[in-house]
């Protein structure tokens, strides 16, 4: 059988779904498409658009393989949902938003259950962002959900399941903070017994797996062939991580960077993570627990731009350094390692698109990355996926903080890439970097070191 080249990529972000077309030979995207992941508000809970989703991605599928053949087909998602479907395959209930605060209601009763950070790796969240939170709630919202589930999948082999029948869980969604594994032992957790659904949990496989071929309805739709192969499946911060596990020799780390900023350490020192600071055991595409902090740095500049698109110019960066205005944590304070902290300005606070309203956002989020990577012990070069790694400000601060090298994603979308590589051998081309600052401008390290006295007195 004929390597695959052509990989499409279903991408589901917290913000956006895409279609990209990767070819796997040059390593890059040669097609992409989007929309925005709008969340129905209901009833009976707010959720996500699947049906939405599903008319845009055959439509996609159908174009990509017009203009460019598609050989097939991977998959990566948002990580901390789950889906429940009925003996009949459909849903059994539309698939929660996370962010949705409803299962805040019974905190006290899931955290009677829920099994310790010690066993896990999952911190306790704010909201859905606990998988096992989640089901916990809807339970109690729906007493007839429970009886209705006859299998329980991750995200990403939801849309798996749309594109083949087959059902799994991959290790990366159940390994993402949902407190139903068991990173070190590679089982599922007590939990799911606690909740009902021992026997209903979806096989939990490698996300480099073929989970199957696609089937008759969807070959129709589209015009793939009906032998395409689709694979496992991978959480999206894991599918950024993925090719530089595949190709760089350890210590270094991975800054994931959407509406989610997820730092990653592999081979670092080993450190006492505080699950009190949202740090957290994660697992990689190979089932290997990774040390990992995170915070919503994509939703936190939405907030601080607040539409507002200024780029800084060179007088706007001296006044901040000069003047040592700085965000101080925390602009999303449900989550992040100062949770709880509000956000305050150190001096006055610059208007809503100005450059040094810019300028000092981008350096807090690279001093909040810094202290993410701080917490899981990141040594070596730091890896700067996504949105982020186009700021310059972002990556040269976080450079001037770490006092490593920064290196800058040479892909536009990193989970993407990663994605597609679950279809190629260990040998696969190393992807594209570039160092994103040789050495901090004067007076960079200083105002990182500021940063980081201003906040000592936190958590």
């Amino acid at each position: 059988m004929t390597a695959p080249r052509h990989i499409a990529v279903i991408d589901i972000g917290k913000t956006n779904a895409k279609l990209a077309l990767v070819d796997l030979d040059a390593l890059e995207e040669i097609a992409v498409v989007t929309r925005p992941n709008t969340v129905v508000p209901g009833p009976p809970w707010p959720h996500f658009d699947v049906a939405g989703h599903r008319a845009f991605l055959l439509e996609a599928l159908a174009a990509f393989h017009r203009a460019h053949r598609i050989d097939a087909i991977s998959v990566t998602t948002h990580g901390a949902s789950v889906v429940l479907l009925d003996d009949r395959f459909g849903l059994a209930a539309p698939i929660l938003d996370y962010e949705h605060d409803g299962p805040e209601a019974l905190t006290e009763a899931y955290d009677r259950i829920r099994p310790p950070f010690a066993v896990t790796g999952s911190p306790r969240l704010a909201a859905g962002l606990n998988v096992g939170a989640q089901l916990h709630w809807q339970f109690h919202e729906d007493p007839a959900l429970r009886d209705r589930t006859a299998h329980v999948l991750t995200y990403p082999q939801y849309w798996g399941h749309w594109l083949t029948g087959e059902i799994a869980c991959d290790v990366t969604s159940i390994g993402c903070h949902t407190d139903l594994w068991q990173p070190s032992a590679g089982t599922v957790s007590d939990l799911a017994e606690a909740l009902g659904l021992a026997g209903k949990m979806a096989p939990v496989r490698r996300s480099t797996d073929i989970l199957g071929t696609i089937l008759p309805g969807i070959a129709d739709a589209t015009g793939l062939p009906r032998n395409t192969p689709v694979a496992v499946g991978i959480h999206d911060s894991n599918a950024s991580l993925y090719p530089h596990i595949l190709a760089q020799a350890a210590p270094f780390s991975v800054v994931s960077t959407g509406t989610w900023v997820i730092t990653m350490a592999v081979g670092g020192t080993r450190a006492a993570l505080d699950p009190d600071r949202d740090t957290l055991v994660n697992v990689n595409a190979l089932g290997d627990p990774v040390p990992s902090a995170r915070f919503m740095g994509g939703r936190e500049y939405e907030i601080v731009q607040a539409g507002g698109t200024a780029e800084p110019t060179g007088p706007d960066i001296a006044q901040v350094l000069a003047s040592s205005l700085m965000v101080l944590p925390a602009v999303e304070p449900r989550t992040g390692p100062f949770r709880g902290c509000p956000m305050r300005w150190t001096g006055p606070e610059p208007a809503v698109g100005s450059g040094q309203r810019a300028a000092a956002l981008s350096f807090y989020l690279a001093l909040m990355t810094n202290t993410c990577l701080r917490l899981t012990g990141a040594e070596g070069p730091t890896i700067v996926e996504g949105p982020f790694a186009r700021n310059g400000l972002f990556t040269g601060m976080l450079g001037a903080a770490t006092g490593r090298p920064v290196l800058q994603s040479g892909t536009a979308t990193g989970t993407s890439i990663g994605a597609a590589l679950l279809f190629a051998d260990r040998s696969a081309p190393p992807p594209r970097m570039a160092e994103a600052a040789t050495a901090p401008p004067p007076g960079w390290g200083d105002y990182a070191e500021a940063w980081r006295r201003c906040t000592e007195s936190r958590p």
